[in-house]
């Protein structure tokens, strides 16, 4: 690996790992998908891509959650898979949201930017323990690897790279 794909984020399979069909690997990125996830994977062709994953900021069962976790950006990850070279291409896009309104809603501001990123939010009670002494308990974590770790392994176990894009089109 190299440094620009170091800076970047793109990852290799191992050499062991037969190549599968591009097919097998949309299905494998679909698969990630799971329905108590805050995440969705699903169709991109109104964003100009094979696939899109992102946080379930705008859906209403999940606004709460959101709120909660204190969350200060929304990611959204656009995929083109390149048969021809064996990879996905990656678009990694986040934007700064707020919150706003009684009772609280994200709303996206203008703040953008691309490239990987990692967001984490985490939230602590601090008590008294046996001993006395104030002890810290984390009570909520949301970390946005849980959305590029998950859909990262598919790709890589399907053989493929996973070619983080800055710069120029997906």
């Amino acid at each position: 690996m190299g440094l620009f794909d170091k800076l970047t984020g793109t990852k290799h399979p191992d050499d062991e790992v037969a190549p599968r069909s591009a097919a097998e690997v949309h299905a494998a990125l679909l698969g990630v998908n799971q329905p108590d996830a805050p995440y969705v994977i699903r169709g991109g062709a109104a964003e100009e891509a094979d696939l899109v994953a992102e946080w379930r900021v705008a859906e209403p069962a999940w606004q709460a959650f959101f709120v909660a976790s204190q969350l200060t950006r929304a990611v959204r990850m656009r995929m083109r898979l390149v048969p021809e070279d064996q990879e996905v291409r990656v678009l990694e896009e986040s934007w700064e949201v707020t919150r706003v309104g009684n009772p609280p809603q994200l709303k996206v501001s203008g703040a953008y930017s691309r490239g990987p990123d990692r967001t984490v939010s985490s939230r602590y009670r601090v008590k008294r323990g046996d001993g006395g002494g104030l002890e810290a308990t984390e009570t909520f974590r949301f970390d946005s690897s849980e959305l590029r770790d998950p859909l990262q392994s598919a790709v890589l176990e399907s053989g493929w790279t996973w070619r983080s894009v800055i710069l120029g089109k997906l």
